[in-house]
């Protein structure tokens, strides 16, 4: 089990004694998914919060009409899952399915709660990456109101430079809420300018 990138993670965040860290190995399960899998689908509940060792997960909402809406990508040291449904153990409303061959370190819910327990700066440094991922999602839903489409790609391109090269240009264009047409016509214009 390949849990190093993952250790280094909260080892660049808190400090864990050795007594620590072997509990923590002994809560988490590691596991392999091929691309195309799905890690949670709508309507199941989400039974485990993923950090991604490799590969490239996306979250999205799958409408009546069988339409994909992006919500977010995860890459190498990101976390994923439907949070909703993890936290409170009802039915999810997003799929995350790899995009690549991914692996996963997975927490259980009950996992997590004796990990708090025992570690309470985990609780801490736990409390801490949702309240960064609730700001990012606020900040989101402000630049899909207030940038034009080309400012959302070019702010995209810039802050997330290794996942553009990693995934399909539709996906980036559902991230965006734009058509991959109109997507290509901003990436056409781009290359003019420059």
């Amino acid at each position: 089990m390949n849990i190093q990138p993952l250790l280094d993670y909260i080892k660049s965040l808190i400090d864990l004694t050795p007594k620590e860290e072997a509990f923590l190995e002994s809560k988490v399960t590691y596991r392999k998914y091929l691309k195309g899998q799905y890690v949670i689908q709508q309507g199941d509940i989400c039974k485990y919060e993923c950090f991604v060792i490799s590969g490239c997960t996306k979250t999205f909402y799958l409408d009546q009409e069988g339409q994909e809406h992006m919500v977010m990508f995860a890459i190498e040291n990101w976390w994923t899952a439907d949070m909703g449904s993890f936290i409170s153990q009802t039915p999810a409303d997003y799929n995350v399915q790899c995009l690549e061959n991914t692996e996963l370190i997975l927490f259980a819910y009950d996992e997590l709660e004796e990990l708090y327990a025992e570690i309470p700066k985990l609780e801490r440094l736990f409390r801490q990456i949702v309240e960064r991922a609730f700001v990012a999602s606020q900040k989101r839903i402000v630049r899909n109101f207030s940038l034009t489409a080309k400012e959302r790609y070019l702010y995209f391109k810039n802050q997330y430079p290794q996942i553009e090269e990693r995934i399909p240009q539709y996906l980036v264009a559902s991230f965006l809420g734009i058509t991959k047409e109109f997507l290509s016509k901003i990436k056409s214009q781009l290359a003019i300018e420059n």
